[in-house]
């Protein structure tokens, strides 16, 4: 049986890596990777890392283009794709544009499609965007529900899809987590090891803008006001991010600016972290397994497991509530203790175990 496993970006790459790799262990498993690389550079040194090649790659992003572009270019280039590869089954991760578009080109190509990290939901279309819209639309389209927890397959069951075509697998970026973090992993960067670190990401689309010059302010503040903590913010590449970050924290002592890390010394700061402020899902997914409070700066999250076992708090892009919570945790033990407890809901590493059993049913 010929599987396809597509990813686009880094937190695909990573989640994905483990799914590829347990399947071409398999005698009847051949397995194509197909990169479009909507992330490139991201994208390559994850691939790189776990020892993955792509055999197609279609290196799709073109710079400042629209999403209504990118869609329109991805389903006709995957079109061709699946035409002349004429996969059994499809995989991919997620909810990126990459993800939507797939499952639409197979629903047109009648071929299987499986979903990784199935059922996420915030219910608002709008918020994340346009994250929420795709694995919505990619969830109608699906074969196979891989659901990451019990709480995203009870929200598939509420859309209506069926009990059978739901596997709760735990999430894969465990699986890709507990593989990296038990290596010597080197940071890469010089920190001063006297001081609390706090690590920074930041980069989501509905933060652009008066949202993210809040997230900047807050930080700059708990740098001033605390100087016995270090901040590293790897900046991401978009200009309306790294314009501003570097525009409002470039010049505070103890915050660090750098270019994004891979993946191998992102995992290395986070273990060194004594807090992590951040926007992005699949850090509220790891942290809480290393024993690291996580403050998300959104209002809302589709991930709601870490935040119902109190390992993970929603701050928003708002300066005062980032501030507070954040100096709680820093001048508060107790507070720091309840939520650095090394639990996770998101799985036990053996999630993409889980998925190849369900595929091996049905291919042979």
């Amino acid at each position: 049986m010929k599987i396809m496993c597509t990813v686009g970006t880094r937190p695909e790459a990573i989640k994905m890596a483990p799914v590829i790799l347990a399947l071409k262990q398999q005698p009847w498993a051949e397995v194509r990777v197909l990169a479009t690389a909507q992330h490139r550079h991201m994208l390559d040194q994850v691939m790189t890392f776990f020892g993955i090649v792509p055999d197609i790659d279609l290196n799709i992003m073109k710079p400042n283009q629209t999403l209504t572009e990118l869609t329109a270019r991805l389903l006709l280039e995957l079109d061709k794709v699946l035409l002349e590869e004429k996969p059994d089954v499809v995989l991919a991760q997620g909810d990126t544009t990459t993800v939507f578009a797939m499952a639409l080109a197979c629903f047109y190509r009648r071929i299987p499609f499986g979903h990784v990290e199935a059922g996420l939901r915030t219910w608002d279309m709008q918020n994340p965007f346009p994250e929420e819209a795709n694995r919505v639309l990619a969830g109608r389209l699906t074969r196979w529900h891989f659901a990451p927890t019990e709480s995203s397959k009870a929200n598939l069951l509420r859309e209506g899809i069926p009990d059978q075509d739901i596997t709760v697998t735990g999430n894969t970026v465990i699986d890709a987590l507990l593989m990296t973090a038990a290596k010597d992993l080197t940071l890469g960067i010089d920190l001063d090891d006297s001081k609390r670190l706090i690590l920074v990401t930041s980069h989501r689309r509905e933060n652009f803008g008066a949202p993210f010059r809040e997230i900047c302010r807050a930080l700059k503040t708990l740098a001033e006001s605390n100087s016995d903590v270090q901040i590293l913010y790897p900046v991401h590449p978009n200009p309306n991010v790294k314009d501003v970050a570097y525009e409002v924290l470039g010049n505070t002592p103890n915050i660090i600016l750098c270019e994004p890390l891979d993946y191998a010394p992102f995992i290395a700061a986070m273990k060194k972290a004594y807090l992590i402020i951040s926007d992005s899902g699949g850090v509220q997914e790891e942290a809480p397994a290393l024993g690291i409070p996580v403050l998300v700066l959104r209002d809302e999250t589709e991930r709601p497991e870490a935040v119902d076992m109190g390992v993970v708090k929603l701050v928003g892009p708002n300066h005062d509530p980032i501030l507070k919570e954040a100096q709680t945790l820093l001048d508060n033990p107790a507070a720091y203790k309840a939520m650095a407890r090394g639990v996770s809901p998101y799985g036990d590493g053996k999630g993409a175990e889980r998925i190849v059993a369900v595929l091996k049913e049905y291919c042979v």
